[in-house]
């Protein structure tokens, strides 16, 4: 966990949730269960930034080495099928 992160254990969570918001808008606050790190709270706008720096499915598929040279050939289907019979 990062030194300017806050902690608070659940409890404290439930008990102070006007401070945890607080908190948040200074770094993560991670919310832990029995001891452990369970949750992460953070403000809405450091939510969208970490979003806005993923890449995309695209970008991760063109970093792939070789991906460009894959040729793909899909066929045509000759058969147009045969009409429904509906007795």
């Amino acid at each position: 966990m990062p030194p300017a992160a806050t902690t608070m254990s659940s409890r404290e969570f439930n008990q102070g949730t006007g401070n945890a918001k607080k908190a948040a808008y200074n770094g993560p606050v991670y919310i832990t269960d029995r001891g452990r790190p369970a949750f992460v709270l953070m403000s809405y706008d450091h939510y969208q930034q970490l979003l806005d720096d993923q890449p995309s499915l695209v970008d991760l598929l063109s970093l792939t080495p070789g991906v460009g040279d894959i040729e793909l050939e899909i066929p045509k289907l000759d058969d147009s099928g045969k009409p429904a019979v509906f007795d």
